[in-house]
């Protein structure tokens, strides 16, 4: 088995071929996983896909054909061509995956290093794999030690200390035209956690700020969240809407542009519009005083961020390669048949000790050593038989992992049990 991890990300992708690899509903991962899935050589799978990023995360029997899989099926979703799409991506194997998610969930790899949304559309992701059966032990694994490493690099560092978020950038840009946003309105598009993010942050800046979602009640309850400045407008009024407002926040999850250009109306004031979303909410539109801001556009604000945190980031990049080398020593001991092994040899180890006690004690003459000792075994054997075998059936579980960390706590098996046996009890070869 073998881990696999094909990213294609603001690093090594255009917004163009991110709008194509996106897939922004869940039938469309749906249709994606099962399809991935369906390949005999690929057990399980996964999809991440964001704003910045699409993650395929795969556990494979063969690297080679999943590979050219992935890209085949890709290829066929976003109309690009394989040659196109394996020019860009970055392909991970085994311990370079690992490492690869661990930055992705450590948000290390995010436009906007130390940013907290990654680690949830992480969950999400994996949860919806998991909750349809398209993942399964092999990713549970890697996706759980993702999380923990991640918990580690908050905890242990203060790249995280200032929460920052594609919104965050997008609002600090529009207050580098404006410094006081304090007399300007905005309009936010859609009601996901990028919007909520807008709304606070704009409107602790003292701006007068205007939801609109398909679905009125939850733009309402971000305006509820958000206090007084913030309010709600029906999605029918949004053709004559975006033309009265200083500023324009999208981030909605629609397949296509919202805003066309045939929308789009000159004004007498300066308007910044700020499209978050991929595929782009807003069609491209040359208007005078009118700039439209995509999200590849604020790296300027982003290089920034990356040179403030970037001594913290040498020490995340540590804990992330310490975490990669300890997963893979943990996913050895997490081996069922090793342990088995080792609970045999602790009973074997005991059945020794006690023949060699009764016999020293003359509970047992010595001529009748050898069948003592084989007695005991037997026993210890016969006793053991049926929990091996639950074991053994458990072995492909999810489960199994935490049956695992739960016996080696109670048995305390390890590799000197058959050092405990007297030596006239080993075999030939025995360690």
């Amino acid at each position: 088995m073998h881990y696999l991890l094909v990213s294609f990300s603001h690093h090594n992708s255009t917004l163009e071929i991110r709008e194509k690899l996106a897939l922004n509903a869940d039938d469309e991962v749906h249709v994606c996983l099962e399809k991935m899935i369906s390949h005999p050589v690929i057990n399980e799978a996964l999809i991440v896909s964001t704003c910045n990023r699409l993650e395929v995360l795969t556990s494979v029997q063969n690297v080679l054909e999943a590979t050219a899989y992935i890209f085949s099926l890709l290829s066929d979703n976003s109309k690009l061509s394989v040659a196109e799409l394996e020019g860009r991506a970055d392909v991970f194997e085994d311990q370079g995956a690992m490492h690869h998610l661990f930055n992705v969930a450590a948000s290390l790899d995010s436009l906007v290093v130390g940013e907290t949304q990654i680690a949830g559309q992480l969950k999400d992701a994996f949860r919806f794999a998991f909750d349809h059966n398209y993942c399964g032990q092999k990713l549970s694994r890697a996706m759980h030690y993702a999380f923990k490493c991640a918990a580690e690099v908050r905890n242990a560092t203060s790249i995280s200390s200032k929460p920052v978020s594609i919104a965050s950038v997008a609002v600090a840009k529009a207050k580098s035209y404006f410094p006081d946003l304090a007399d300007k309105t905005a309009l936010i598009i859609g009601a996901g956690e990028m919007s909520r993010l807008c709304a606070k942050h704009l409107s602790s800046s003292g701006t007068h700020c205007v939801i609109m979602n398909r679905t009125r009640s939850k733009a309402q309850a971000i305006a509820d969240e958000c206090g007084e400045l913030v309010s709600v407008r029906d999605y029918s009024e949004l053709e004559e809407a975006i033309n009265e407002y200083d500023f324009i926040f999208t981030a909605t999850g629609s397949p296509k542009a919202i805003i066309s250009a045939d929308m789009v109306k000159s004004t007498s004031f300066e308007r910044h519009w700020f499209d978050m979303a991929i595929p782009r909410d807003i069609d491209n539109c040359e208007m005078s005083g009118l700039l439209i801001h995509r999200i590849d556009d604020l790296k300027n604000i982003v290089s920034e961020n990356l040179a403030l945190r970037e001594d913290e980031a040498k020490l995340c990049y540590s804990i992330i390669g310490r975490y990669t080398i300890e997963f893979f020593k943990w996913l050895q001991s997490l081996s069922m048949e090793p342990f088995i092994k080792g609970i045999y040899e602790k009973a074997m180890s005991c059945a020794a000790v006690e023949t060699d006690r009764a016999v020293s004690k003359g509970y047992i003459p010595k001529e009748y050593e050898q069948q003592a000792l084989k007695m005991n075994e037997q026993v210890l054997k016969r006793f053991l038989h049926d929990a091996i075998h639950r074991m053994r059936k458990l072995s492909g579980d999810t489960e199994s992992d935490t049956l695992i960390e739960s016996m080696k706590y109670l048995w305390e098996t390890d590799e000197q049990s058959a050092d405990n046996i007297p030596n006239k009890y080993k075999c030939e070869g025995q360690v």
